[in-house]
């Protein structure tokens, strides 16, 4: 078990908890973080470049002139691809495919890594609560200017927070995500991560050996 500070939304060390060595205290493994980060990667990916070939192309299917005595070169359709607003060959086609399977253990283990290391840097800041008295997002602001945070934040909420989501989803570089969703590609993204200590048990109880 290693400790951790927790602070308040004020800013102010409120007292340590440990954190469970299963979860925040694996050794890091970069060659697996970044197989999974890969694969989360391609599966968003969509399909944005898309050409038209031979078939698909507008045009009439006769033959553009006889195959032989005009004295120019045979053609069998004005959609071929030689052609000026013909098919064209081997372009990208919006049939490809981009998904890669994620191993469900190698995808667990890899957000573990992940948590260590952001216990191991520092970059891994715990909230005795997130209980704010006016529901509004210069709220959710101050907490950040308490906390004294630089770069990009991944804001973790869990269940019983998730009201909070609507009034901190449109600060700049924040990033609001349940703690259910908490992925690896979402924290290697965003330099710091928030918890609430529920949020922590909650990772500990999910992602336990």
């Amino acid at each position: 078990m290693s400790k951790v500070k927790v602070y308040n939304i004020k800013g102010e060390e409120v007292k340590d908890i440990e954190l469970s060595k299963d979860v925040f205290g694996l050794q890091s493994n970069n060659e697996l973080v970044h197989q999974v980060y890969v694969g989360l990667t391609s599966n968003q990916r969509q399909v944005i470049a898309s050409t038209k070939d031979k078939g698909e192309r507008a045009g009439s299917g006769r033959k553009p002139w006889k195959q032989k005595g005009t004295g120019r070169a045979r053609t069998g359709s004005v959609r071929n691809p030689i052609w000026r607003k013909g098919g064209i060959i081997f372009g990208p086609t919006n049939e490809r495919n981009f998904k890669k399977k994620v191993n469900k253990k190698a995808n667990a283990k890899a957000i573990k890594i992940v948590l260590s290391e952001k216990v191991r840097s520092g970059s891994l800041i715990i909230l005795d609560n997130m209980e704010v008295k006016e529901k509004k997002t210069k709220s959710i602001v101050n907490i950040f200017e308490n906390l004294k945070l630089t770069g990009k934040i991944l804001f973790n909420l869990n269940e019983a927070e998730k009201d909070l989501y609507l009034y901190s989803r449109n600060i700049k570089n924040v990033n609001t995500v349940p703690v259910a969703s908490l992925n690896v590609m979402d924290m290697l993204n965003n330099k710091n991560l928030v918890l609430s200590v529920d949020s922590v048990r909650y990772l500990e109880e999910k992602y336990k050996k």
